[in-house]
């Protein structure tokens, strides 16, 4: 007598060949959506940038304290120590100072005369 061997059931290999092939297809058409940048554009390196503190700034501590280069200031002082605050005034505050003072802070600047208010921070490590 003989013994028949059963049959494996192979898995089917087609739709697994039709879904790499339509992922394909995807990534090509999706690679393609954004147009390209001029070849002859060169973009600017930061890699050696070094970055530095405005001496310049306004710093408002976390009790709401307003100082401009380790001395107590208010606002009017602070633009008369820094003529060029007129155009572009910074502020860099504290982490735990209330959002309330520093919007606070920013309208007063501008209401002094500020042509643009910039808030100085801390770039994190991603």
């Amino acid at each position: 007598m003989r013994v028949r061997r059963k049959k494996s059931e192979r898995e089917p290999t087609i739709a697994l060949i039709n879904i790499v092939f339509l992922m394909l297809v995807f990534f090509m058409v999706a690679g393609t959506l954004a147009a390209p940048l001029d070849p002859e554009l060169k973009l600017v390196e930061t890699a050696n940038l070094q970055g530095e503190a405005p001496a310049d700034a306004l710093v408002i501590g976390a009790d709401g304290t307003l100082t401009h280069r380790g001395q107590p200031v208010d606002v009017a002082g602070f633009f008369a120590a820094v003529p060029a605050a007129a155009d572009t005034a910074r502020m860099i505050p504290d982490r735990a100072a209330s959002a309330h003072v520093v919007i606070e802070t920013a309208r007063a600047l501008r209401a002094a005369g500020a042509a643009r208010v910039v808030i100085v921070t801390e770039k994190a490590l991603q």
